[in-house]
């Protein structure tokens, strides 16, 4: 079954269009690095393939279940990482309660948390090297540690598709490299990933590669995208390409 398929998709907002007759398809699990400008349509994607916001036209597909349509489904299938989440430093948050956010979706009407659901959340927050910091606040890791632990609730319901936006923005070299590491190894496992990124760097490291500018400027592999005059005729200046920037600067 065809992972993820968008055709002729359209989506407004009441002062602008911010995705005209988008179409591109993943057939298979794969690493997809969505790249744009601001103000492209990345994160309105991702929304919209969550089911958050109705298109005006076109349609989406995930896994054969339409998001609109079948909107809790696709939720529960699906592990997203929102640009960098601010809580509230005065809440007493601590790690695990963020990472069993993730499970919330898996749980039975009214039930409370299970053995399954620790289990599942511990094991998550392994994969991102965070295990020992369970009982921790979250609001004392650094910034490259938060990111890892969202990670880990997205990864804590065992998704069939993670949608991470702007996952390397701001974290530090360590932070970087294990988070694509986990992304290329939940890939592996069957499991298809989508990356947003202003900056094109991470689309070298992908097996499909999205240009987006509102509408789609080129779709498929890196070697077929990533060419110098396409990236700067939408970017607006050179942009030299090469491994993905593991400085933590983010600007394009």
């Amino acid at each position: 079954m065809v992972v993820l398929k968008i055709s002729n998709l359209t989506v407004a907002y009441p002062e602008r269009i911010a995705l005209q007759n988008v179409s591109f398809e993943m057939k298979n699990p794969a690493l997809l690095a969505v790249i744009g400008p601001n103000g492209a349509g990345k994160t309105t994607l991702l929304k919209t393939m969550l089911g958050l916001i109705k298109p005006i036209s076109g349609t989406v597909e995930i896994l054969g279940m339409n998001p609109f349509k079948e909107g809790a489904k696709v939720r529960r299938i699906i592990g997203y990482v929102p640009q960098r989440e601010r809580i509230d430093p005065t809440m007493p948050v601590l790690v695990k309660d963020v990472v069993l956010m993730g499970r919330t979706p898996k749980l039975p009407l009214g039930a409370w948390f299970r053995t399954i659901d620790l289990e599942a959340a511990k094991e998550a927050l392994s994969l991102v090297g965070m295990e020992n910091y369970w009982d921790e606040p979250y609001i004392h890791l650094s910034g490259g540690q938060q990111q890892r632990v969202l990670i880990a609730r997205a990864l804590a319901s065992n998704p069939k598709l993670l949608l991470l936006d702007e996952p390397f923005a701001g974290v530090d070299l360590t932070s970087r490299s294990l988070i694509l590491d986990v992304i290329r190894h939940k890939v592996k496992e069957g499991v298809g990933a989508i990356v947003v990124s202003h900056n094109p760097e991470p689309a070298s490291i992908a097996d499909l590669v999205l240009l987006l500018n509102v509408e789609v400027m080129a779709f498929g592999s890196k070697d077929d995208v990533l060419k110098p005059e396409l990236i700067q005729s939408v970017y607006g200046m050179p942009v030299i390409l090469g491994l993905p920037n593991l400085s933590g600067d983010d600007h394009v």
